[in-house]
């Protein structure tokens, strides 16, 4: 149906549990803690009294294994620390012997060869114990759990594993909620058995990041970071009750905009618009609130640019992955450091921001910058980078809607310096940026609809206009009298003869309603 999205694969029902809750009234030392939470080989394995089969089954292992048996949290974790004391024994000695510090598939390498071995130790403890030996797939299991607390986001990787969960949200260890596409939030087994446990798992994240100093702790009780995948991370603790996480998924990592045509995001001719718009050098700001899009749209226009164009990308933690999907060939990619937690005249020690970076960038050469998200009084560096540049650059802000951009911009440049006003803000906004694109979500998950993702507004900038403020005109905008909520040609742009000079075909902004086959169908409201 149009505007509908590309077929997904059914989602993985969310009461499947990636992992067995820790056993009531187990103590001891692990090889007395028994793995199996179910028949052995067509008998009964023994366990240790009080016990209790947990309700939990098996989930299915998404990288088509088949079917993965539950794991005890408390065996994995005192395997962890025993492999990673003779990890770091080993590493140790390796740089020691070689004078360089072992990379990171060296550490994985032997790690998982450590594990390997850790996990025969305890399954043939396991077995004297118990008479009965563990199954190769629950000794399998069990090292991936190990290796996924030791490298990766130990009882959290399963869901991160999940193609279909957009949003993961913990509020405290045993408060876990996950949406997955489509589908409104569902609870979900706790990630870690104490809200310590969570945190250790979050300090262990922030020092595999490699990506400048990062963590989180009562000096730094917030932790901003990107995932393996591209997934991104915010944490905060110590100002929190509890500690509590976010995590999103970008679902659309590398689409074109006629990937997004078929996501039923633009229609051809608003994707011809855009593109011919980027090939134009036109500055682009993208709009929306949070989780609509925004950086989804901004890498499908990215793929408008030639190839061997030099641009710079700047963000607080990667997200674009311009520079490794492959298109363009030069890509000087850019990432804000945190602070070390101590502060010297107001700010963190060795915290480098998006402003700051932005003028080192302009020196590398780049005849574009690209800029993630712009949240604060970098917006005022970054627009003087669209006035004085070559055009074309682009960025995303957050606002609810197209109307509000102008005096969302005027806030953030007040909050560049006691300098500037708001009359010079306008005058920037007017002289910088030529097309703002904003992104709406309709989400009908409560009512049994779906999320509906799509541009709603694209509003040329036309210079200065009453009272001083940047006048916009309306170039694509929803036609609601038609229940069309999403953006269909509404005014030729004033920078049409660039558009066309770009290869854009002026004739398709006669049509009133774009090419959308029909209007969009919505369970409330839309068509009539």
């Amino acid at each position: 149906m149009r505007g509908s999205p590309l077929n997904q694969r059914p989602a993985v029902d969310p009461g499947a549990v990636p992992w067995s809750a820790p056993l009531p009234g187990v103590t001891g030392p692990p090889p007395l803690t028994p793995l199996v939470t179910g028949p052995v080989n067509g008998h009964t394995a023994p366990t240790a009294a009080p016990t209790a089969v947990p309700s939990a089954l098996p989930t299915l292992d998404k990288r088509g294994a088949g079917t993965r048996p539950a794991v005890d949290p408390q065996v994995a974790r005192e395997l962890k620390r025993q492999v990673a004391a003779e990890l770091h024994q080993q590493l140790t000695r390796l740089a020691a012997a070689s004078g360089a510090e072992a990379d990171r598939a060296t550490r994985r390498q032997r790690g998982r060869a450590l594990i390997e071995e850790a996990v025969a130790r305890w399954s043939d403890a396991y077995a004297q114990t118990h008479g009965i030996p563990p199954t190769r797939d629950q000794d399998r299991a069990l090292a991936e759990a190990v290796f996924d607390l030791l490298f990766r986001a130990g009882r959290l990787q399963p869901y991160l594993d999940d193609p279909d969960i957009e949003n993961i949200l913990i509020n405290g260890c045993d408060d876990v909620w996950i949406s997955r596409v489509h589908q409104p939030l569902r609870q979900v087994p706790p990630v870690a058995d104490t809200d310590a446990e969570l945190i250790e798992l979050l300090q262990d994240l922030a020092r595999q990041h490699g990506g400048g100093e990062r963590s989180l702790s009562t000096a730094s009780p917030t932790l901003a970071l990107r995932l393996e995948g591209g997934m991104r991370l915010q944490a905060m603790t110590e100002v929190t009750p509890r500690p509590y996480v976010a995590i999103r998924r970008h679902r659309v990592a590398s689409a074109t905009l006629g990937d997004l045509v078929q996501l039923g995001t633009v229609d051809p001719t608003l994707a011809a618009f855009l593109g011919a718009a980027i090939r134009a050098r036109k500055n682009v700001m993208i709009t929306g609130t949070q989780g609509v899009g925004k950086t989804s749209l901004l890498r499908a226009m990215a793929a408008e640019i030639p190839p061997d164009e030099r641009i710079g990308t700047l963000e607080s933690e990667f997200e674009l992955w311009l520079h490794t999907l492959g298109h363009l060939r030069q890509v000087v990619p850019m990432e804000a450091r945190e602070g070390n937690g101590e502060r010297v005249d107001g700010r963190m020690a060795g915290e480098l921001t998006i402003g700051e970076l932005i003028p080192a960038a302009l020196r590398m050469t780049l005849s574009r910058i690209i800029v993630g998200e712009v949240r604060s009084g970098e917006v005022v560096p970054m627009l003087r980078v669209m006035t004085n540049g070559e055009g074309g650059s682009m960025c995303t802000l957050h606002a609810r809607g197209p109307h509000m951009v102008v005096d969302r911009i005027a806030e953030l440049c007040l909050e560049y310096g006691s300098h500037m006003t708001d009359s010079l803000a306008y005058r920037l906004t007017a002289n910088a940026i030529d097309l703002i694109v904003h992104v709406t979500m309709v989400d009908e998950t409560a009512v049994g609809g779906r999320r509906h993702r799509f541009v709603s507004h694209v509003m040329e900038v036309a210079g200065l206009g009453e009272h001083g403020r940047p006048a916009l005109n309306t170039v694509f905008g929803p036609r609601p009298e038609q229940g069309e909520p999403r953006a269909v040609p509404h005014t030729p742009p004033n920078c049409l003869d660039d558009l066309r000079r770009a290869g854009f075909d002026a004739s398709l902004l006669q049509s009133r309603y774009g090419t959308w086959a029909t209007p969009l169908h919505l369970r409330i409201g839309g068509a009539r």
